[in-house]
């Protein structure tokens, strides 16, 4: 059996020089290189077969269920992983991959939120900034850290939003507090976040009161859709959170935003898309495994139709900026921070759950460096009744010097 899998597997990647070492379920190895810099196990017969025929969702899957394994780590075996399965094409889901999706939009967004983020506060403590900032940093020089580089992301949307003090400011899907601490220290403005991760919302209201921020700060277990239209707000941040809602739902998201909004406020969102026009996942079953495993419910759609669905709802964008790369480069040093911490994190949340995390960050962080995903933040207004929308002429304000 061993020598037959081995002229399988050989004939499988014959001529194509992949830098590894296949580790059959018998111990016997087939080198793929003259000069192999990664083991990659097959543990067993499920192993073997995705390793016969790979894709990248499958190959993920199989890592999650120690199926496969390999050494090192993750960033190089995820380029491997690329050229082990061949041209990695964006395509559209299979209808049984759209009815599980739909049954899993269906739970509810509370069901979803909770599957992501109720995980484990000290989990994502491990490989987090010190501010727990669960989203693209903002990286303005090459030896940035990560902690500086999520300052700095607070504070450009802050800027971006021309916050004053005492105006009021809703954080949709506030997370662990990062913008709404930041929004109200640095700018004085009065802060509302909503969350509906029971984690989440356990740490922000202990910290409100550590930092003496009562009465200036709030935040509440609440769904966006549920929030009451009579207090109008000046300004919006909505930041990693519109992944969850779905292309369908974008009218009732953007329309709500447009509601909870007065005349001459304007809204900052902030968001993961899809490079592909007319798509709404990632090909080579990378979609599916993240909807299974990560994100249940989730769905990206591409810049434009991002951009037409807020101008639909009266929105009219007045900025948008691309920070692909700052989401690699953000990506790739929570993988690293994740693996340093191994050992601690596998106690906390389990084998399993560990993998699911490395192997989904460092897959984004590929898709990322790839050009296969995007993330953009979009400044919108809601126009004064005359049509007008007072904004500066120039975009001085986000990059020149910040006013005392």
């Amino acid at each position: 059996m061993s020598e037959a899998l081995q002229k399988l597997i050989a004939n499988r990647y014959q001529g194509r020089d992949i830098p590894i070492a296949l580790v059959l379920p018998d111990g016997a190895r087939v080198s793929l290189s003259s000069q192999p810099s990664v083991d990659v196990f097959a543990r067993n017969l499920s192993g073997l077969r995705a390793l016969a025929t790979p894709e990248m969702g499958v190959l993920a899957r199989a890592y999650v269920k120690n199926d496969v394994d390999f050494t090192g780590a993750a960033k190089p075996v995820l380029g491997i992983a690329e050229s082990m399965v061949g041209h990695v094409e964006h395509a559209r889901r299979s209808l049984g991959s759209r009815l599980r999706h739909w049954k899993r939009q269906l739970r509810g967004n509370k069901a979803n939120i909770a599957h992501h983020y109720d995980v484990s506060n000290a989990f994502y403590r491990m490989w987090l900034d010190e501010r727990m900032v669960y989203s693209c940093a903002y990286f303005k020089r090459a030896d940035d850290t990560l902690d500086m580089a999520q300052a700095q992301k607070l504070d450009h949307i802050c800027r971006k939003l021309r916050l004053a003090p005492g105006e009021r400011l809703l954080d949709i899907g506030c997370g662990w507090g990062g913008l709404v601490f930041w929004a109200a220290e640095n700018y004085g403005v009065d802060v509302t976040g909503i969350t509906l991760s029971e984690n989440q919302f356990a740490h922000v209201s202990e910290q409100i009161k550590a930092r003496g921020l009562e009465g200036r700060v709030r935040v509440q277990l609440l769904d966006y859709e549920k929030l009451p239209e009579d207090a109008l707000f000046d300004k919006i941040s909505s930041v990693g959170m519109f992944e969850h809602v779905g292309v369908s739902r974008f009218p009732r998201y953007f329309g709500k935003i447009y509601r909870l909004l007065k005349p001459g406020g304007f809204v900052l969102n902030h968001g993961i898309t899809h490079n592909a026009q007319g798509l709404r996942g990632l090909g080579s079953g990378i979609g599916e495994f993240i909807d299974e495993y990560v994100f249940p419910g989730g769905e990206l759609a591409h810049a434009a139709t991002v951009m037409g669905a807020m101008a639909q709802e009266g929105l009219e964008v007045v900025d948008a900026e691309a920070l692909r790369e700052h989401y690699a480069r953000t990506l790739w040093a929570w993988t690293e921070r994740l693996e340093a911490h191994a050992d601690l994190a596998r106690k906390e949340v389990g084998e399993e759950r560990y993998r699911v995390w490395r192997i989904y960050m460092a897959g984004s962080a590929h898709a990322f460096d790839r050009g296969w995903m995007s993330l953009w933040q979009f400044l919108a207004g809601k126009p004064l009744p005359d049509g007008s929308l007072p904004h500066p002429l120039t975009r001085d304000y986000m990059y020149g010097p910040r006013a005392a």
